[in-house]
């Protein structure tokens, strides 16, 4: 019978019940986990001199050579057990290779906070003769600890699950209670490739610490207050279904002879900047450089030594009115004629057929804007059929896509724009800083006339990423 896989991997933690699973599934004959393999401090276990002819020292060198003797075809489908702290060069092969099976196994995550507590006071980590059993008192819950030990766990397991989900595979899930069903232990030599079944398996290691944890934890109270301040279901997580973007370096504007770089978000100060940047360069706006290609982008960084990259955030009311203003109100050519009219007849925005439309007052200007927030609080939640375009994206996305290429050394504030650039000048070697200039009016009514807290709540509930 062909396999399906070649070799496994154990997705664990200390103190999660990989070396009982590893007891047993060395029970089926043709299956073998060689231990930690890829433990920088050992290799297999701490008293083991080498794993399948191969020394910590080799291993330590270069550890593919090990990992290919693992997954060497033969008899007995090899495999071994991998924590979070183990060698990085390994797992990204392994996590890739879909002739690799993968199995996770979890356990509560107290349970072997307080298993791996016990385990360091006593410094006994498997245990397989009771009467060397070692008497341990109680361990004291440390809550910040605590949360650095599942930090640490959960960033691992969503290393793991996004790989393998963008890798289309999955792995097989097992808990710490699941090691006690021999009909789970059949079942996953069975996923492995095992052509054996074993009955009532008993294996040479021991449970250490089979008490209530109120026995093994001093301040048993203090635990469970702590804990109960731990937000379990990530509640107070902003929610953000808004798609990942890429930068778009094309828009990105530097001076020919100066060393700055502006990278801009869409639907903010862009001109009032791209006439600062000409004003110290003493050129017309023409004479900036646009329209980068990455290589592009990447020659100039080479060639103008100390450059300073720079962005300008603007608060997401004012954005979202000017957005509203310039390309949704403006019927002007290259505008959004076509959203303007799906908002009109499907989102029952009432806007007006034209810049001379006298019945447009401030009234209308409010109620159509205030529509538009909704609109933008479902656009950006994925939850309609129009593009979020880059001039409405969320400031918090568009920051996190500059990010692919490089990060800006400073995100200005709107408000604050006119100390800082000036310092940016200065620090790039320009002797006169040009003062940034006054955004001219798009808009028939000012977003002064129309703000309110009815219109800031909107605006909350369309960028709450932009607000944390």
């Amino acid at each position: 019978m062909l396999r399906k896989f070649d070799y496994f991997i154990i997705l664990a933690e200390m103190r999660t019940g990989s070396n009982l699973l590893e007891s047993k599934l060395n029970m089926f004959v043709d299956l073998l986990s060689v231990g930690e393999a890829f433990n920088p401090n050992f290799i297999g276990s701490p008293k083991a001199q080498n794993v399948m002819g191969i020394s910590l020292m080799d291993r330590a060198q270069n550890p593919i050579p090990l990992l290919e003797k693992i997954k060497q075809p033969s008899q007995t489908i090899h495999g071994f057990r991998y924590f979070h702290d183990h060698d990085p060069r390994v797992l990204l092969p392994c996590l890739l290779d879909l002739r690799c099976a993968k199995i996770i196994l979890t356990r509560n995550p107290v349970e072997s906070y307080v298993s791996w507590k016990i385990a360091h006071q006593t410094g006994q980590w498997k245990l397989q003769n009771i009467n060397r059993r070692k008497e341990a008192s109680k361990i004291v819950f440390d809550a910040k600890e605590f949360l650095e030990y599942l930090t640490r766990i959960q960033n691992f397991s969503l290393y793991l699950n996004t790989r393998l989900q963008t890798t289309g595979q999955a792995a097989f899930q097992l808990n710490y209670e699941d090691l006690q069903n021999q009909d789970v232990i059949n079942g996953t030599a069975h996923f492995l490739g095992s052509t054996g079944k074993i009955e009532a398996v008993k294996t040479k290691l021991l449970p250490q610490n089979p008490i209530a944890l109120s026995e093994k934890v001093e301040n048993f109270p203090k635990m469970q207050a702590e804990l109960a301040q731990i937000d379990r279901f990530n509640l107070a997580k902003v929610p953000d279904f808004e798609p990942r973007r890429r930068p778009t370096v094309s828009h990105y504007i530097a001076t020919p002879r100066g060393a700055l770089l502006f990278m801009p978000v869409r639907s903010g100060p862009l001109e009032m900047i791209r006439q600062w940047l000409a004003a110290l360069e003493e050129v017309d706006p023409s004479g900036l450089l646009t329209d980068f290609e990455p290589a592009a982008l990447k020659a100039w960084q080479q060639t103008h030594s100390g450059h300073r990259s720079f962005t300008v955030i603007r608060h997401p009311v004012a954005r979202a009115h000017h957005v509203f203003c310039t390309r949704i109100l403006s019927t002007e050519p290259h505008q959004f004629s076509r959203i303007r009219n799906i908002l009109g007849r499907f989102f029952h925005i009432k806007l007006p057929e034209n810049a001379n439309d006298i019945s447009y007052d401030l009234v209308a200007h409010r109620a159509a804007f205030m529509q538009f927030l909704q609109f933008l609080n479902a656009n950006l939640s994925n939850q309609t059929n129009i593009r979020i375009d880059p001039n409405w994206a969320s400031q918090n996305q568009i920051l996190r896509a500059m990010a692919y290429n490089a990060h800006p050394d400073m995100i200005i504030r709107e408000n604050e724009m006119d100390i800082y650039l000036q310092a940016l000048a200065l620090q790039t070697g320009y002797s006169s800083v040009a003062k940034v200039p006054a955004e001219p009016s798009h808009t028939p009514f000012t977003l002064d006339e129309v703000y309110d807290d009815q219109i800031e709540d909107l605006a909350q509930s369309a960028y709450s990423t932009d607000y944390t």
